[in-house]
């Protein structure tokens, strides 16, 4: 039985201290795991600095709450599925081939960087990007798939790689 939602102070501290410890066990119960949960609870409340929720703005915090935090919960799923299947790739090589540590773990941020772009971008982009990459098909090949034309297709491609390019950049 959910317990009732405590009065919303209007800012971020109040919201923070009045459901900070909910969501936290919210969160283990999904996981199992205290310490992810309080890392997941810590960033469900670090999204919301970046200006675009007011505090006071939001009527049911903490349906609001659950839903970051279920976002947040499934980006680092998906990221820890890229980095396990880096990995496992890396495993198959030849110990002479084998990139070092460092070398690792810059594969992985940016691997992890490129899915977090790739999120954020409309969905036919995200997908000719994927078909043209993971795939290997041509223009007009994923142009039928995705039901437009190979100038549309050149063009997501050219504005997903532009986006890449600008995330890894910085």
């Amino acid at each position: 039985m959910p317990a009732p939602d405590l009065p919303l102070a209007d800012d971020l501290s109040g919201l923070y201290v009045a459901h900070n410890t909910w969501l936290q066990g919210w969160l283990r119960r999904r996981i199992g795991d205290t310490f992810a949960a309080a890392d997941l609870a810590q960033d469900t409340f670090l999204s919301l600095l970046d200006g675009k929720t007011a505090a006071a703005q939001i009527r049911e915090p903490r349906p609001f709450l659950a839903t970051v935090a279920n976002r947040l919960l499934a980006h680092r799923h998906r990221r820890q599925l890229l980095e396990t299947a880096y990995l496992q790739a890396l495993a198959c090589l030849p110990e002479e081939l084998v990139p070092s540590p460092e070398t690792r773990l810059i594969a992985v941020q940016s691997l992890q960087e490129i899915d977090r772009v790739l999120d954020g971008l409309p969905g036919k982009v995200r997908e000719a990007f994927l078909l043209a990459h993971l795939a290997e098909l041509s223009y007009a090949q994923i142009a039928t798939r995705l039901g437009v034309s190979a100038s549309s297709v050149k063009q997501y491609l050219a504005r997903a790689h532009r986006e890449c390019l600008f995330a890894l950049a910085f």
